[in-house]
């Protein structure tokens, strides 16, 4: 069987290299794909295709993609999660260091100075007063959020030698193995706020992270503290730091996101959503999307998957695999048990895994599973897509 990918944005050779051509059609323009292959391209407004197996995304976030829909047709949406990590940490090392020794104002103050040599000396040696700065070592570090990124950014903190505190009620398993034990884990928001001289936030944006940067957490922060914000531009409330700013409360604000308000600031940095912005980032997420598609359409398999569980079974030799998507209620496993038993087939492995209002199953049958049987199987209540792969 061949795959037929649709591309939206361009994807690294690197990512597609890793989708055989005998087996995989790739293109831009392809028509009735199989699946699709993104970036940054907006697909809200996009027409889904029948029969679409799934969305591959080659980054981490999925604001781009209308992930509930998707999934109420039973269509996995996969993420790079931590393939652009390093890319973020090292904006984020650089942007502590530009806020904390106030780099980009110094910097524009030396292109504008104008004269001969002499002169320029001079004036430099009377306005470098103005540019004094702090030292990171011994500073306190905030990060809110320890998922691949926050990981990276807390350790290389502690190397820098500034102390760390973190937050995230939500840490995988796998993200704790990662974290330095000299992370300090912090109470509560409000209690990473009022002890820490820099945040700097690594969230998704959704309603409970919206604005989470307010104007009272700003308000704990010791006076000349400093935001740092490569996560999503809404999650910092900017009227909020612009008014703290201007009361001389935070020192700085620096992040990804330019808008009107914020780009003029003179103790505001922003850069142009450069947080993923390097060849080997890119090259890492379509990599990552692409391997996580292809063992999906190849195998079933469930890895970094937003919107359904992850699922991995290894196959059992000469069986057929059957892969089902569904709403999350009881008997599910039963009827279609029921229905492969009618057919006389028999269940070689099978994998059942939940998360939220979705479920997933993958069973090994030994022998062919008839169409029929398939059909019957996507006529159940709750179930959202079947398929033999």
């Amino acid at each position: 069987m061949t795959f037929r990918i649709q591309t939206l944005n361009n994807i690294s050779v690197k990512g597609l290299e890793r989708l055989p051509r005998e087996r995989y059609e790739v293109a831009s323009d392809i028509a009735r794909p199989d699946a699709i292959l993104v970036r940054s391209a907006d697909m809200h407004s996009m027409t889904i295709p029948a029969g679409m197996l799934a969305v591959g995304r080659a980054g981490a976030g999925v604001n781009n993609i209308p992930v509930a829909a998707l999934s109420k047709r039973g269509i996995p949406v996969f993420n790079a999660p931590g393939a652009n990590a390093n890319a973020v940490k090292e904006l984020v090392i650089a942007g502590m260091l530009i806020a904390a020794r106030n780099v980009c104002a110094a910097w524009d103050f030396a292109r504008r100075t104008q004269g001969d040599d002499k002169s320029i000396d001079e004036t430099v040696e009377k306005g470098k007063k103005n540019f004094v700065g702090f030292e990171l070592p011994g500073r306190v570090l905030g990060v809110v959020g320890l998922g691949a990124i926050g990981v990276e950014v807390a350790n290389s903190a502690l190397a820098l030698g500034m102390k760390v505190l973190g937050y995230d009620p939500q840490i995988t398993v796998q993200r704790a193995w990662q974290l330095s034990s000299s992370v300090e884990q912090a109470l509560s928001l409000d209690d990473l706020f009022a002890r820490a001289d820099i945040i700097s936030v690594h969230v998704p944006l959704n309603d409970q992270t919206r604005g989470l940067v307010s104007a009272a957490r700003l308000a704990l922060m010791k006076k000349g503290g400093v935001v740092l914000n490569f996560a999503r531009a809404p999650i910092v409330d900017d009227q909020a730091v612009i008014a703290s700013l201007d009361a001389g409360h935070l020192h700085g604000y620096v992040c990804d996101f330019p808008k009107n308000g914020l780009k003029d600031h003179p103790r505001v940095v922003t850069l142009p959503h450069l947080g993923a912005s390097t060849g080997e980032a890119e090259e890492n997420c379509a990599v990552m999307a692409a391997e996580t598609l292809r063992d999906f359409l190849e195998n079933g398999n469930l890895r970094n998957c937003v919107n359904f569980p992850e699922a991995v079974l290894p196959r059992v030799p000469g069986t057929v695999r059957l892969a089902i998507a569904n709403s999350n209620v009881p008997n599910m496993v039963g009827q279609i048990s029921t229905c492969l038993a009618a057919a006389q087939l028999n269940i070689a492995d099978l994998l059942n895994k939940s998360r939220g209002e979705y479920a997933y199953t993958l069973i090994d049958a030994d022998g062919a599973i008839p169409d029929e049987v398939v059909a019957k199987i996507r006529a159940i209540d709750g179930v959202l897509s079947a398929r033999v792969v």
